[in-house]
């Protein structure tokens, strides 16, 4: 009786700290082994409250395979009337002694990396965020084409309230 006790109280611990009144939207995307140069990931928001402002960002998932220190990302807003806003976005992905920064307890790390703040869903329909990977090697003009150490991309809506 006493080890269910534990267990249950253990259990409501987790759900209450991993409740997350801000979240909006999370969502995750396989990249496979390696993700490739002309591989765009889509994201399809959820229809969002337009008095309301939002907090954007890209999450990623990588391991000790990522042989960079900096991350560079095109990330597009796509608009309900077909207008895009693009971004390319440069991210620090490792500390000064090559490891990785993000939060993991393996070699696994995942890092919640910021794209847009404060931002009003104000047009009726539907969003859509692309992202897509622009690393290039130091001195070279062509990208790389398969990139390795990055699992999973994400993308993060929170409320601001």
């Amino acid at each position: 009786m006493k080890i269910k006790s534990s267990l249950l109280f253990i259990l409501l611990v987790f759900i209450l700290i991993s409740c997350d009144k801000k979240l909006v939207f999370d969502e995750y995307k396989s990249v496979g082994n390696a993700w490739h140069q002309d591989s765009i990931l889509t994201f399809k928001l959820p229809k969002l409250e337009s008095e309301k402002k939002y907090n954007l960002f890209v999450n990623v998932r990588d391991n000790n395979d990522y042989p960079f220190d900096n991350l560079f990302l095109i990330v597009s807003l796509e608009h309900p009337n077909k207008k895009t806003i693009v971004d390319t976005l440069e991210y620090k992905m490792a500390n000064p002694d090559g490891s990785l920064m993000g939060d993991g307890f393996t070699d696994v790390k995942e890092s919640k990396l910021f794209y847009k703040e404060n931002v009003p869903f104000n047009l009726k329909g539907e969003y859509k965020v692309h992202i897509q990977q622009a690393v290039r090697q130091t001195g070279k003009i062509a990208g790389v084409e398969n990139l390795q150490g990055i699992t999973e991309i994400g993308f993060r809506v929170e409320s601001t309230n």
